[in-house]
């Protein structure tokens, strides 16, 4: 562990920006009391705004071919939402981003979810070139976000589907119970293309001819108050456990579990067990573990004993780096050299994070002249 830890969760000082109160509680579980509870609602009124929800995208779906868009990465929270909305008796439009880094399993969940569901698939396959140039690109850069690549091109590409189908609403597996603390320190936000766009020019090879990103106009603007689309997570208005969600899926659809986190995708699993905590000193268990502590779905004994438990099995390391260099198409003394490259922050290339705190600021104040919190943003 990492200086000093929070007594009721499992966050440590790897975290640049945490604090800590009189009784060593540090301000993510602090923020999850006075604030993100707020947002969450595992109980009655939940259900009842989950049903409201519901009716509404019905409503207002009524008389086109899908009345909402979800997006299946074959992980366990869109794949539970994908059998949810199946029993809601939603018509989703299924979309399905390819990467160019699915596992064999992630590509066998997602057929069996479909097949069970009887939902249809559009799958957008990204220009592997492109991918690859853009991924080596923020290797390169040293930021710690490396998942930025696949996470942009993703929510670009469910918004350009629900725009030309006429859809209002995402449905999100993103959820509270497992993701409610996540350090701002170790990430920016993956929807910049003032970032992305500043890092490939610095870093890149060629250009993004088929990679389409989204404005920072489109995404606070254009999306949300011209075109009035909703980004909601129904998991969040449902007492949401992913380990039964995990069983359920096992028993009702025959879904097959990962043995290691983000094992859908091969890229995330090496970023995330082994080149974050290794480069950056970052173990992305910490704040998972940590949200399912404040949510009650696992003791802080519980999370300390996983913590301790190796991120990665050794000749299974030494495959998913061979796998790694041989897609991107890097030596091994190549990928030794990206792992000492300086760590920087996104902060060190230009972003839109003066844009967004000037939207804050004008925002607060519409707020302030109508009376009521307006919606930015997804």
């Amino acid at each position: 562990m990492a200086g000093k830890v929070c007594s009721k969760c499992v966050m440590d000082e790897s975290d640049s920006e945490i604090s800590f109160d009189g009784n060593e509680v540090c301000n993510h579980c602090i923020t999850f009391e006075n604030e993100t509870k707020k947002r969450w609602f595992p109980n009655a009124e939940g259900a009842q705004k989950l049903s409201d929800l519901i009716k509404r995208i019905q409503n207002e779906g009524s008389g086109k071919e899908y009345d909402c868009i979800l997006g299946l990465s074959g992980g366990v929270d869109s794949s539970y939402l994908a059998l949810k909305v199946s029993e809601w008796g939603l018509r989703p439009l299924v979309v399905h981003v390819d990467g160019g880094w699915n596992s064999e399993l992630a590509v066998a969940n997602i057929e069996t979810i479909l097949k069970y569901c009887n939902f249809d698939l559009h799958t957008h396959v990204v220009d592997w070139e492109e991918m690859r140039d853009l991924q080596l690109s923020y290797l390169k850069s040293g930021i710690s976000n490396q998942d930025v690549p696949q996470d942009h091109i993703f929510f670009s590409t469910l918004n350009h589907f629900a725009t030309s189908n006429g859809i209002k609403y995402f449905l999100s597996g993103g959820n509270l119970a497992t993701e409610c603390i996540l350090p701002r320190a170790w990430h920016g936000s993956a929807m910049d293309s003032v970032n992305l766009k500043a890092i490939h020019k610095l870093f890149g090879t060629r250009k993004l001819r088929n990679y389409k990103t989204i404005s920072f106009f489109d995404y606070y603007f254009w999306y949300p108050v011209v075109r009035r689309m909703r980004t909601v997570r129904p998991l969040d208005l449902m007492p949401y456990d992913k380990s039964k969600a995990l069983i359920e899926l096992q028993n009702v659809v025959g879904y097959k579990p990962y043995e290691r986190k983000h094992g859908e995708s091969l890229f995330t699993k090496l970023f995330q067990n082994y080149w974050l905590p290794k480069k950056y000193g970052y173990d992305k268990r910490r704040p998972h573990f940590s949200s399912m502590i404040v949510s009650g779905q696992m003791t802080r004994k519980e999370a300390i004993e996983k913590l301790s438990e190796p991120l990665y099995d050794h000749d299974e390391l030494k495959n998913d780096i061979k796998y790694f260099c041989k897609k991107l198409r890097i030596s091994q003394a190549e990928f030794e050299e990206l792992m000492i490259v300086p760590n920087r922050s996104y902060k060190d290339f230009p972003n839109w994070d003066f844009r967004y705190k000037l939207l804050k600021r004008v925002k607060k104040f519409l707020d302030s002249l109508v009376g009521r919190k307006i919606a930015i943003g997804h």
